[in-house]
């Protein structure tokens, strides 16, 4: 049987158990497009990723992302979460990479310090898509539209993959959410996104509180959605000018996650804390 190094880390929190878990399947040439998806499913986390060998020039390492359904273009935590096991692997406390997905080369920086460290990453540039009704947006998640932030109309941004963002009114609302996972189904289908990103913003403050809705019931809340809060920041920028936003995101889960985001020229860095919880071996046929 084939062995291939295997990290588990949580990713954006301040310790184990925290924010959003990811598993790392390293030195991952040989394994075609199934066996990952299989794999994927197995594990059953939201993604698993697998390190291979770059193949655009510059890069440092390629970055297979896959959920329970799919190879994914591009992901947050996923991203974050692989540099941070890479630099493990490599033995690199300090480290800046150039990962490959299939959106682009995306830049990351690492810090390591035992069991725990911090990594950011600079997305993709902003893309503003459709301006969405609130009764499109919200009534997915059993939200009315007078629920909705009045001042900030719900949108598809991407800085990577499309995303689906939903601001509301307050942090009540928020907590109301309750989703319709067939209904959340068609709404991202209709506008090719990977979440529904619900967040209640203060632009003032520099702050928002978040939650993201999967594709299905299968996948589920996420509870640290990187690849939406680039986003939220992006939109937030345009919108109302903010040059920073830190996001709470995962605490109805019982998985408290922080995203701090943060606009750099045309890009948006986001960052977070990570947590190594177990390295093992995966064994393949």
């Amino acid at each position: 049987m084939a062995g291939h190094r295997l990290t588990w880390l949580d990713v954006f929190c301040d310790g184990p158990l925290r924010g959003n878990p990811l598993a790392v399947v390293h030195d991952a040439d040989d394994l075609d497009p199934g066996i990952m998806l299989t794999v994927a499913r197995e594990l059953g986390l939201s993604e698993t990723t697998f390190v291979q060998s770059p193949t655009a020039y510059g890069a440092d390492y390629r970055n297979r992302i896959f959920d329970l359904r799919q190879e994914l273009p591009f992901a947050g935590h996923p991203s974050l979460g692989t540099a941070a096991a890479v630099a493990r692997v490599r033995g690199q406390h300090h480290a800046s990479y150039v990962q490959q997905t299939q959106a682009g080369l995306q830049p990351v920086d690492v810090e390591l310090d035992g069991d725990r460290g911090r990594v950011s990453m600079l997305q993709e540039p902003p893309v503003m898509g459709v301006q969405l009704h609130r009764v499109e947006a919200l009534s997915p998640v059993g939200l009315r539209a007078a629920d909705g932030d009045p001042d900030l109309p719900p949108q598809v941004v991407s800085t990577g993959v499309p995303q689906v963002l939903a601001p509301v009114r307050d942090a009540h609302v928020l907590a109301r959410a309750r989703p319709d996972w067939l209904a959340i189904q068609a709404l991202l289908d209709a506008h090719d996104a990977v979440v529904l990103y619900l967040a209640a913003c203060d632009p003032r403050a520099a702050r928002a509180q978040a939650r993201a809705f999967a594709h299905s019931a299968e996948i589920g809340e996420d509870p640290a959605t990187g690849s939406a809060a680039g986003p939220l920041a992006a939109y937030l920028a345009e919108r109302v000018g903010v040059e920073r936003l830190d996001i709470d995101q995962g605490a109805e889960m019982g998985r408290p996650s922080r995203l701090e985001c943060a606009i750099e020229g045309d890009r948006i860095r986001v960052a977070g804390g990570v947590a190594l919880l177990l390295e093992g071996t995966l064994r393949l046929p």
